[in-house]
C-alpha cells in the first residue's frame, strides 16, 4: 500500500490534516523539523498519534526528503516558517526555510513524477496583500499599499488609486493580482507559484490552497506571530487584554481548522483541481475588534480589547474571501462557524499553559520601527 506524506504534519493544520488521513485509513508518514516557535519542547506532539511515522528533519535537507518520500504516492506540503511580524525580522530564515525547503522538496518529487500522483501546497491569503475593494465610480480597483503618511494620518481605508474615494472592500478572488505585503506573504507565493509552474512544466499534478485566516484547537500559542484568534487566546489566558491595531474595524475571514483539514483532504482527488490555486475560507467577514471580543467572551474574561491605535509594517486592511472557486472545484464549503469554533478553541485553550510573548515580540518590531 503506498503511502502519504504531510511536511509539517506535527503542526498546527498539519496535525488536523494527520487526523483526517488516518481516519480514511491511510499509512502517513510526517516530516517535521519541530520548530520551537511551534514546539517549544523540541520534543514531538502529544497530539500525533503514535501509528504515524515521524521523521525529524529539515526541508532543506535534501538526503532527509529523499527518505520521507520512499513509498509515497502523494503529498501535502504545510512545512515552513509562520507570520508575518517574525518574517520582517527574520528575513533569511522565513526564505530560506519556505522558498528553500519548497524547492528542495520539489526537485525531489520531480525526480519522481512516474509514481507521485499530486501533490497539495498551503499557500495563504498573505499573497493577496489587500484584498479585493470596489470603487463607487471605478469598480473594482487594486488599490496601492497604504503609505506611511496615511497610516501615520490615521487614515485607515485604501483609497481608489484613480480617484481617491475610499474604496469598500469586496470578497477577494483567485484572479485578484498577488501583491504580498510582508516577507512570508512573498515566501508563500513564491511556494505556491513554483509548485504550479513546476508541476505544469513536468506533467505533475499540483494544487495551491490559498487558506484565510485559520483557527482552532492545537495552535501554537507560544508563537506571537501566529493566528490572529491564538495571539487574543494568549493574552487573554495570561490576564491581559488583547492588543487591537489600528481601529479594530480590520476585516478578516475566520475558517476553522477542521474545515481547511477537510478541503485539504478534498484537493487530492479532486478530479478539476489540479493546476489551480484555491481559496479555503468561509466567505463570511469579522472584525478584529469584534473577533477579540467573541473570544473574550468564550474564555469567559472580562478584559475589553485594548485599541492601540498604532500600526504594523506589513498588515493589510481588508481581506476575506469569495470561495465560489473551492465549490465549484472541490465541492467544498466551510461548515463551522465562529458561534461553535470559539468555544471550542477556549476549552483547548483553558487547559494549556503558556508563556505568553506578545508583549516582546510588540518590543522587538516597535525597536525595529516596524510598528508606528
Amino acid at each position: 500500500m503506498s503511502g502519504v506524506l504531510v511536511t509539517g504534519g506535527a503542526g498546527f493544520i498539519g496535525s488536523h490534516l494527520v487526523d483526517a488521513l488516518l481516519a480514511c485509513g491511510e499509512r502517513v508518514r510526517v516530516l517535521d523539523n519541530l520548530d520551537p516557535l511551534a514546539h517549544p519542547s523540541g520534543e514531538a506532539p502529544a497530539h500525533l498519534p503514535a501509528e504515524v511515522e515521524l521523521l525529524v528533519s529539515d526541508l532543506r535537507d535534501r538526503e532527509a526528503v529523499d527518505r520521507a518520500l520512499e513509498g509515497v504516492d502523494r503529498v501535502f506540503h504545510l512545512g515552513g516558517v509562520v507570520g508575518n511580524g517574525e518574517s520582517m525580522v527574520n528575513v533569511r530564515r522565513a526564505v530560506d526555510a519556505n522558498c528553500g525547503g519548497t524547492a528542495t522538496l520539489l526537485e525531489a518529487l520531480l525526480a519522481r513524477r512516474d509514481r507521485i500522483r499530486r501533490l497539495v501546497v498551503a499557500s495563504s491569503m498573505v499573497v493577496y496583500g489587500e484584498g479585493a475593494y470596489e470603487c463607487s465610480e471605478h469598480g473594482v480597483v487594486a488599490p496601492p499599499v497604504r503609505s506611511l503618511e496615511q497610516l501615520r494620518r490615521r487614515d485607515w481605508e485604501p483609497r481608489c488609486p484613480r480617484c481617491g474615494r475610499t474604496l469598500v472592500p469586496a470578497p477577494t478572488s483567485e484572479e485578484r493580482p498577488l501583491h504580498p505585503t510582508s516577507v512570508y506573504g512573498i515566501t508563500k507565493r513564491d511556494q505556491e507559484e513554483l509548485t504550479l509552474v513546476l508541476g505544469a512544466a513536468y506533467g505533475l499534478e499540483a494544487v495551491a490552497l490559498r487558506y484565510l485566516n485559520v483557527y482552532g484547537p492545537r495552535q501554537a500559542l507560544a508563537n506571537p506571530y501566529t493566528g490572529v484568534a491564538a495571539i487574543f487566546a494568549a493574552r487573554l489566558l495570561a490576564g491581559r487584554r488583547p492588543r487591537v491595531f489600528e481601529d479594530g474595524a480590520q476585516i478578516r475571514d475566520l475558517v476553522h481548522v477542521s474545515d481547511v483539514a477537510r478541503a485539504t483532504l478534498a484537493a487530492m482527488e479532486a478530479p478539476e483541481a489540479a493546476g489551480h490555486a484555491i481559496n479555503v475560507a468561509t466567505g463570511r467577514q469579522v472584525t478584529i475588534l469584534a473577533l477579540a471580543r467573541d473570544v473574550a467572551t468564550a474564555l469567559g474574561a472580562e478584559l475589553e480589547p485594548d485599541v492601540t491605535g498604532e500600526f504594523r509594517a506589513g498588515d493589510i486592511r481588508h481581506c476575506f474571501a469569495d470561495t465560489t472557486r473551492a465549490r465549484e472545484l472541490l465541492g467544498f464549503e466551510a461548515s463551522r462557524t465562529l458561534a461553535d469554533g470559539l468555544p471550542e478553541l477556549a476549552a483547548w485553550v483553558a487547559h494549556q499553559t503558556v508563556e505568553e510573548r506578545g508583549d516582546e515580540a510588540v518590543s522587538d518590531l516597535r525597536a525595529r520601527g516596524l510598528i508606528g
